[in-house]
């Protein structure tokens, strides 16, 4: 058993590195302990070895500078790893399993996780409801970017693969169960996308792809995908979307009437979140845009998902009331026509298990969707970067050589 563990962390605005720290233990934060009056010692905990651990759009909101995120924060909350030790209270996993890991983490035991709400879990984090791996303001929980990584209650966060054979040659399917996946479904299903629906999704990033994906899945007569990038649109075309180029002149409403026919979707979905641009090429940062087109192109009655990330404290914000989450939302306009929103984290356990069969049954191809590419732990800074840059892939940290096709390191 290691002695030692590495790990991605931010180092500062624009720039990750790759650090060793102590090797895991059966604990929870001293802060969430505290906090809540519980102990320290977890039996009910897992160490699990990394298979793999994407890098995520949220993380590159902390990476960015654009968030509370302090020097030294551990990344990566999109883990799916082997289970290599457990705590006597685990019953249900054992050694040699290989689990996806919501990245919700969930005591199991309080209201919000008796209603299904798992990511608003009361008892992980003492800043607010719900909590994560390896985020600012969400615990102090270490992250998944790394060779090991501790999950508390382990019995009900982990989705453990029926068969570790079949596992393996499907992880880079099943890597996106531990967030994009069901976090896109989630917006694509809160919205109401259903047989025969017209869909826009804003946004041809990974989550934005994985709505997209979704959004075929509920039956979806058309998906329509807008965004800046020619390269993320391509990869939106490559499975059946319809790409909507941003950075031409031309309201939203006549582009989409072009496709369809007529100016209006019967839903929309944001996977932009607050680091929304205008429209037109070289357009500034206008964090209102998307919900406020997402309102403009919905028909009336319509749903809209907001799986995009929107926070209570940006430094970098283009004003003061955007610093704290306050934006320029024509919430009168939604109003008028009825709208239906859903915000927040996505309960990722309401939907992993129905996405893992799609995947083991050949139903879903999410991997392809969203262009998945493995590189090793040592290459995470690159892949921060090439992702910063636009690059239409989802990267896959694989960071013991486990994926089939790469070796081991």
């Amino acid at each position: 058993m290691s002695s030692s563990n590495r790990i991605v962390t931010y180092k500062s605005p624009g720039e990750v590195e790759v650090q060793s720290m102590d090797y895991p233990s059966l604990e929870i934060p001293g802060q969430v302990a505290d906090h809540f009056g519980i102990p320290k010692k977890a039996p009910h905990a897992v160490i699990l070895k990394v298979v793999t651990s994407n890098i995520c759009g949220s993380d590159q909101h902390m990476v960015r500078g654009r968030t509370t995120a302090p020097v030294g924060q551990t990344l990566g909350h999109e883990i799916t790893g082997e289970v290599v030790e457990t705590g006597e209270d685990v019953l249900f996993v054992g050694e040699g399993d290989i689990c996806s890991v919501p990245f919700n983490i969930a005591c199991g035991r309080c209201r919000m996780c008796d209603e299904g709400k798992t990511g608003i879990c009361l008892n992980v984090n003492p800043a607010r409801a719900g909590a994560a791996y390896g985020y600012v303001d969400m615990g102090g929980w270490i992250g998944g970017q790394a060779e090991y990584v501790m999950v508390p209650y382990a019995d009900f966060n982990l989705l453990k693969f029926p068969d570790r054979d079949q596992a393996l040659d499907k992880i880079m399917d099943l890597t996106m169960l531990s967030d994009i996946f069901p976090t896109g479904y989630h917006g694509a299903y809160t919205a109401g996308v259903t047989t025969g629906s017209t869909v826009y999704v804003a946004g041809a990033g990974p989550v934005g792809l994985a709505a997209a994906h979704s959004a075929q899945l509920l039956g979806a007569s058309a998906v329509l995908v807008g965004d800046m990038n020619r390269a993320r649109l391509d990869q939106a075309e490559s499975f059946g979307c319809v790409g909507i180029d941003l950075s031409t002149d031309g309201e939203l409403a006549d582009k989409i009437a072009e496709v369809l026919g007529a100016p209006e979707v019967d839903a929309a979905i944001d996977a932009v979140g607050f680091e929304a641009r205008a429209h037109g090429e070289g357009a500034g940062e206008a964090p209102a845009t998307v919900l406020n087109d997402c309102m403009t192109v919905t028909t009336a009655g319509g749903g809209i998902g907001i799986p995009g990330l929107y926070v209570t404290g940006d430094p970098g914000a283009v004003d003061a009331a955007a610093e704290e989450g306050t934006i320029g939302v024509r919430l009168g306009l939604g109003w008028a026509k009825s709208h239906t929103f859903a915000t927040g984290q996505c309960p990722v356990k309401s939907y992993n298990r129905q996405l893992m069969n799609m995947i083991l049954h050949d139903k879903a191809q999410i991997a392809k969707a969203v262009n998945a590419t493995t590189i090793d732990l040592d290459g995470a800074p690159e892949g921060y970067r090439a992702f910063d840059d636009g690059a239409a892939r989802k990267f896959v940290i694989d960071p013991h050589g486990m994926v089939p096709g790469r070796a081991a390191a």
